[in-house]
């Protein structure tokens, strides 16, 4: 395959449409062909997203769609599906940045969405977290990035399921934190300035549907709760385990290095020196980075597990990017290496 390759962004007028649009400009081997938006329709995409004013690009109909090598589809949940047909038709590779391919059978979406219009695409699909799924991404033509607090969640806990701490069937208590920018760039009550700032809001107490991912990928059933706070970027997740046996500190350092230590974009953060002693999103954001972090409780018989990614990077955009470069033969950085500010505001 050329090392030169031809991408298109659909939905590119929003937030995670925007950062796709940011990494593909500074990517080595994409030249961006098409941005599509039926709000933007011929406004230059500059006109959105002040950060990209450089770029010689207006966006374009959704139905109007060029021929290119690479099709990222930034889509709300339940559009991708019904326009699969023609996305696969205009690109090669489809990487779907919604909802709509992440789950591997149709009752999984009666339970947890609306149901799927083309439930026979769905076992063609690829999880795009290369941490978790790198050796079924090289030639994958359908891949689908997951959720953020998924994504948060999985990077915090995998590691012991590699190492045999867990095995599926111990009590773990998932808090995760994210910020406004999750909600998408629509507007709503909720996402007023005067409703949304100084908040630590639970918005999905329970039954939030990115549970159905991690019981997927990981074969774990977990309490899990989501709040949204006052920070523009970011995804944070704490994790109460609780193992059936004792746990020392020196097993979840191996378990970490295990399952970490040769990752490009992963970094353990474990209580060490300095103000940043466990992952923040702060430390993290605009980066594909991931951190992870532990601590052992004994006195409790308890694992507290931290993670922290930016949503719309680790969590999406970034995400993306990362598995289309593995299932084209790129180098898997490439476009992606580059770290964040400090100091910084917050996220």
């Amino acid at each position: 395959m050329s090392d030169q390759l031809t991408a298109g962004v659909v939905g590119g007028s929003g937030f995670t449409g925007g950062e796709l649009l940011r990494l593909l400009d500074g990517h080595p081997n994409f030249d961006v062909e098409q941005a599509t938006s039926r709000s933007y329709e011929r406004k230059t995409v500059g006109h959105v997203h002040p950060n990209l004013r450089h770029l010689d690009l207006r966006f374009t109909s959704p139905e109007d769609l060029e021929s290119v090598d690479v099709l990222f589809t930034a889509t709300p949940h339940g559009v991708s599906m019904e326009h699969i047909d023609a996305f696969q038709d205009a690109a090669d590779t489809v990487v779907d940045l919604s909802a709509d391919f992440r789950l591997s059978e149709a009752a999984q979406y009666d339970e947890w969405y609306d149901g799927h219009v083309c439930p026979e695409y769905l076992e063609q699909s690829e999880y795009a977290l290369p941490e978790l799924n790198r050796e079924n991404l090289p030639g994958a033509d359908l891949i689908a990035a997951g959720g953020c607090n998924a994504t948060a969640t999985i990077l915090g806990l995998k590691p012991l399921f590699d190492a045999g701490i867990l095995a599926g069937d111990e009590q773990v208590v998932v808090d995760v934190k994210v910020g406004s920018s999750e909600g998408g760039a629509g507007a709503s009550k909720a996402s007023s300035h005067a409703e949304r700032s100084g908040i630590v809001r639970p918005y999905a107490p329970t039954g939030h549907r990115h549970e159905a991912e991690i019981e997927e990928y990981l074969g774990l059933s977990v309490s899990f709760t989501v709040h949204a706070v006052d920070m523009v970027r970011g995804a944070a997740a704490t994790c109460h385990v609780f193992p059936d046996g004792p746990v020392s500190k020196g097993d979840m350092w191996k378990a970490f290095r295990g399952s970490y230590g040769d990752e490009p974009f992963m970094r353990t953060v474990a209580g060490g020196g300095g103000v940043y002693r466990y992952p923040e999103p702060k430390s993290v954001a605009g980066t594909n980075f991931g951190e992870v972090g532990f601590e052992v409780d004994p006195g409790n018989r308890r694992l507290v597990v931290f993670s922290a990614i930016d949503n719309m990077m680790k969590g999406s955009a970034g995400q993306a990017v990362h598995a289309a470069n593995i299932a084209l033969g790129l180098d898997e950085t490439a476009g992606l290496d580059f770290t964040g500010f400090h100091p910084v505001g917050s996220p």
